[in-house]
């Protein structure tokens, strides 16, 4: 498949059939994280992949479920957990050969969100590759602890973002309450300028 191919069928997926995801395809996924762009080299990018049904059946109950819509958390065999650890990112720039005048860089963005970013990205392409589905979901602060505690994520461990995996079902209620279906897609002129803003 093509790159345009894959970014054409790139949508957020919020219910799935259950069927489970072999542990082999998984792993294809899980491995981008590897391939994935990360400043200096430093490698700060983790992922936590949940495929235990007990697991992912406590994630949903942490996180509730909205009313009136199809069940989205639950109906994942999959969640693949975004983390990122800044000190890897500080550890890398305080080697020799990244030093600035004996010093650490200033950093002009956290870039162990921007690599998380592209890690992210590359799940959900990867994703699709394999002829899933894929959506992306936030941990709310209120929840982090409740989720960290239970998959016992190290505390220098950041949760960036939550992605849901499997084989998409229609979410007709889902996608009519969307911002896809709400929001009109901006311009590529509003989106890309050339040589001069």
């Amino acid at each position: 498949m093509h790159l345009r191919d894959i970014l054409r069928r790139r949508r957020m997926v919020r219910h799935y059939t259950g069927e489970p995801v072999p542990r082999e395809t998984l792993e294809r996924i899980a491995a981008t994280v590897r391939r994935a762009p990360s400043a200096g080299f430093s490698q700060g990018q983790r992922l936590l992949v949940v495929d235990a049904p007990d697991l992912i059946a406590r994630i949903a109950a942490i996180a509730g479920e909205e009313e009136g819509v199809e069940p989205w958390l639950p109906s994942a065999p999959v969640h693949a957990f975004v983390l990122t650890r800044e000190a890897d990112y500080h550890e890398r720039y305080r080697s020799e050969d990244k030093l600035q005048d004996g010093e650490e860089i200033e950093w002009p963005v956290p870039f162990w969100y921007v690599d998380a970013g592209a890690t992210l990205m590359l799940v959900l392409l990867a994703a699709i590759d394999e002829g899933l589905s894929a959506g992306v979901y936030g941990v709310p602060v209120e929840l982090e602890p409740s989720v960290r505690e239970l998959l016992q994520i190290p505390g220098e461990l950041r949760i960036v973002a939550g992605v849901t995996i499997g084989r998409g079902a229609p979410d007709p209620a889902w996608s009519a309450r969307t911002s896809r279906a709400t929001q009109r897609r901006r311009s590529l002129d509003e989106l890309v300028h050339w040589n001069r803003w």
